[in-house]
């Protein structure tokens, strides 16, 4: 009777944990798909195509900007790869566009920290009901703001942003991906608005936002199968412009390592470490939060210290973890302590080119050498780093009162 006892508090903590995990997996498939949609039809093109500025340091703020808050809709990952794109089309000289990707990288994850469909870990804490879109966005967007400009406002300084660049001419292949087809303004505003749809969906519904994600995906792939790209649209083509195609080119091995890593993470918060006096069990994940708290007190350090070490460790692990050490009954929702991991987390990985999905993205479309990215990029995005840190603390108390 003890055994039967045991395994069905087994299945039990299985099922609890893989909901959660599924809920998370679903949110981002369906974000993957209307994005690749979106890409599909060229609809990003309709934003890139706009930008003709030959200033260095015009075109630098621009970028930069234009990333921060495309990143905030879309991941950080596909923002970056997008506006790789479109700089290989404005800057010819490779060794004056890793510069220029290089803050693609800082801007993308500044502007994925302060909203809960812009990164993976804020979306995990948005799903996980650590955090709200509200508070999110109130206590993280001016220090996201602040770790994107700094090293921006630095930079425009720098000679290699001085003076003026020629248009790139590209090759015929490029030149064809980046024109805009019928069907581009139309799918751009549908996949865009279906992505702000999901956290509006929960505030007003108070459901998973999973579900919110899923009527987008249906809405923009029915205008999918009914639009038309271009005038003369053959039968033989139709199937590259549809959700089934798009599903194809989602990354699925990042999906299968989300749910390894928070299958993982999950086994340790629920494996006992030790018993309380009370009786109560306290998991690994729990005992290690008990000792960190012994040896450094503050947790706001504790929580700089994990973002900092999200340049060398993914940060998906490190959220994740950091869930499963807090309990929410001493820190509630939309707590100091989730808010500051969202940004922490979100943004610490631009320190290193390794750091986040979109510097090895970057890293590798650029071939961006991690010795040059140290040298000549870490100390700004640490600056930045450090200006949002202490931005966020002087501000969490005058905000909350």
């Amino acid at each position: 009777m003890n055994a039967e006892h045991q395994a069905g508090d087994l299945e039990g903590v299985l099922l609890h944990h893989i909901g959660k995990i599924a809920e998370i997996l679903f949110f981002l498939i369906g974000a993957m798909v209307i994005v690749e949609l979106v890409d599909l039809h060229r609809g990003f093109s309709v934003i890139t195509n706009r930008i003709r500025t030959t200033n260095k340091r015009k075109l630098l703020w621009l970028i930069s900007i234009i990333a921060f808050f495309l990143s905030s809709v879309l991941d950080n990952l596909t923002t970056t790869i997008v506006m790789i794109s479109l700089l290989r089309k404005l800057v010819n000289d490779r060794s004056e566009r890793i510069w220029f990707v290089s803050f693609v990288v800082i801007a993308a994850n500044a502007g994925g920290a302060w909203s809960p469909i812009g990164d993976v870990t804020t979306t995990m804490l948005w799903i996980g009901k650590k955090i709200t879109t509200e508070g999110l966005m109130t206590d993280v967007f001016i220090p996201s703001i602040l770790c994107l400009c700094v090293p921006l406002f630095i930079a425009s300084f720098l000679p290699v942003f001085k003076g003026n660049l020629q248009l790139g001419q590209g090759d015929t292949d490029s030149d064809e991906h980046r024109q805009q087809l019928l069907s581009s303004k139309t799918m751009l505003i549908m996949g865009i608005g279906g992505l702000i749809f999901v956290p509006v969906f929960k505030q007003l519904f108070h459901l998973p936002p999973y579900m919110g994600m899923m009527i987008s995906l249906g809405a923009v792939w029915m205008t999918s199968e009914f639009i038309h790209p271009g005038d003369k649209f053959y039968e033989e083509r139709k199937h590259l412009y549809t959700a089934r195609y798009a599903l194809s080119r989602i990354e699925m091995s990042s999906i299968l390592f989300f749910l390894g890593i928070l299958l993982a993470v999950a086994a340790l918060e629920s494996a006992v470490a030790s018993v309380h006096p009370d009786g109560h069990p306290v998991g690994i994940l729990m005992s290690m939060a008990e000792h960190l708290q012994k040896a450094i007190p503050n947790t706001d350090i504790v929580v700089i210290i994990l973002g900092v070490l999200s340049a060398i460790i993914d940060n998906v692990p490190l959220v994740a973890a950091v869930m499963g050490m807090y309990p929410m009954d001493i820190h509630p929702i939309d707590d100091k302590l989730w808010q500051l991991i969202a940004f922490t987390a979100g943004t610490g990985g631009s320190m290193l080119i390794i750091g986040s999905a979109a510097g090895v993205a970057a890293m590798g479309m650029e071939r961006i050498d991690f010795i040059w990215y140290m040298k000549n990029i870490a100390w700004l995005a640490l600056l930045g780093f450090l200006a949002g840190s202490f931005a966020f603390l002087a501000l969490y108390p005058v905000l909350h009162g």
